[in-house]
């Protein structure tokens, strides 16, 4: 059935509302700024070749093999209308410690870049099915970017790096519980997450999610009209990581 015209124009431009307004970031500091232009990566590389020579197993994670998901909700009276959201993360440097005294000792770190997100994938959304499925065209996928990652949103320019960082982790195999540092726009929150973790100490496999609300980085979810056009406050993000044993 052909959509009018109007009705048509009417979803675009509240379409564009949505998605543009996904979070209204706080200010950071320059030396904020500064810091999170910067990978760690070779740092973080050379930290954990150094405990893999202490002993116990360090594992690379691999992109290829694992899967790093990102949910974002539409919101408000006029919700309909606009589209959630699924960004992944194809590209991303990761590593997991595995000392000889296990974990309580053990830790792992994760980074990845906002500009090197995908955008709704189609794969994905057909795999979501549901309130995921409807396929969007290239023009509204990058208009998505756009927003959510420009100047005026997320600032993936100024502030390109989100970070995971293990500062305390606890259980036994295959649950475990992990204290973490999330690093996002330049400010750093810390929350517990569950993880299922198979295969230690020969092989890494780690399944688990969180949610992190845009307030708690500084982040203003987008509301219009009187709460009509809204995004939800809360993101989504699931991940399924397979490690690759680094050699000392």
């Amino acid at each position: 059935m052909q959509i009018k015209t109007p009705l048509m124009a009417w979803r675009h431009i509240t379409a564009a509302f949505i998605l543009n307004g996904c979070s209204t970031l706080a200010t950071t500091t320059p030396s904020d700024s500064a810091a999170a232009q910067h990978s760690q990566a070779p740092d973080m590389q050379a930290r954990y070749a150094q405990w893999g020579q202490a002993g116990g197993k360090v594992f690379a994670l691999d992109p290829h093999a694992s899967q790093v998901l990102i949910y974002a909700f539409r919101a408000g009276r006029a919700a309909k209308l606009g589209h959630n959201h699924v960004l992944s993360a194809p590209v991303f440097t990761g590593f997991f410690n595995w000392p000889t005294s296990g974990a309580p000792a053990s830790r792992f770190d994760l980074e990845f870049r906002l500009d090197q997100l995908v955008l709704d994938n189609p794969k994905h959304r057909a795999g979501l099915g549901g309130n995921f499925a409807a396929v969007l065209s290239p023009e509204a996928i990058a208009a998505t970017r756009e927003h959510m990652l420009g100047a005026d949103n997320m600032q993936a320019t100024a502030f390109p790096f989100v970070r995971i960082h293990s500062l305390q982790i606890a259980g036994e195999a295959p649950k475990f519980a992990a204290k973490i540092a999330v690093e996002l726009h330049g400010q750093t929150r810390e929350m517990w997450l569950p993880l299922n973790v198979d295969g230690l100490p020969e092989r890494l496999s780690v399944t688990g999610a969180l949610v992190l609300r845009q307030s708690d980085f500084g982040a203003q979810p987008y509301s219009v009209l009187g709460g009509m056009l809204a995004v939800q406050d809360e993101l989504v993000v699931e991940f399924t990581l397979q490690g690759v044993p680094v050699r000392p």
